[in-house]
């Protein structure tokens, strides 16, 4: 009997255009259109991790989970937000959901943005090539089962 357990899952959404938004909204529309983030949740800081990590591509640094913590803080003081999620065992939470997603690689306890690559290419190559189209696939193999 198959099981009721995903092998994978990912949820987009589509929201306006990007117009005039500054860098935080910007990533924290891409995280909403992502499934990474819920409309409305108050907790967001899975926002500043990949602010951090995506700042952080442009010097090819790797970064461990208490510096990304470190640099999460000082993140959200400069933008006055709430220092609410930034647990450690949070933010190792939140890595790994970006690990699942394909966005982010880890190495030695070390994280960055996978291959040092555009979040554009990673979209194009690993979620939209991988996950949704191998999603779909299966999901069109189910609809001709039945068809049967």
């Amino acid at each position: 009997m198959p099981r009721d357990t995903p092998l994978s899952e990912i949820i987009l959404r589509k929201y306006e255009r990007p117009y005039n938004i500054d860098r935080r909204q910007l990533v924290k529309k891409i995280c909403l259109s992502l499934g990474l983030l819920q409309p409305g949740d108050s907790r967001d800081v899975i926002v500043d991790i990949l602010m951090v990590l995506l700042d952080e591509k442009e010097r090819k640094n790797k970064l461990t989970s208490d510096d990304i913590k470190l640099k999460v803080e000082e993140m959200r003081k400069k933008h006055n937000l709430e220092m609410r999620g930034i647990a450690e065992s949070n933010i190792r939470r939140q890595l790994k959901r970006l690990r699942d997603i394909m966005l982010v690689d880890k190495q030695s306890n070390l994280y960055f943005i996978s291959e040092f690559e555009t979040l554009n290419n990673l979209f194009e190559n690993k979620i939209e090539k991988l996950l949704v189209q191998q999603s779909v696939e299966r999901v069109k193999e189910y609809l001709r089962e039945l068809e049967k």
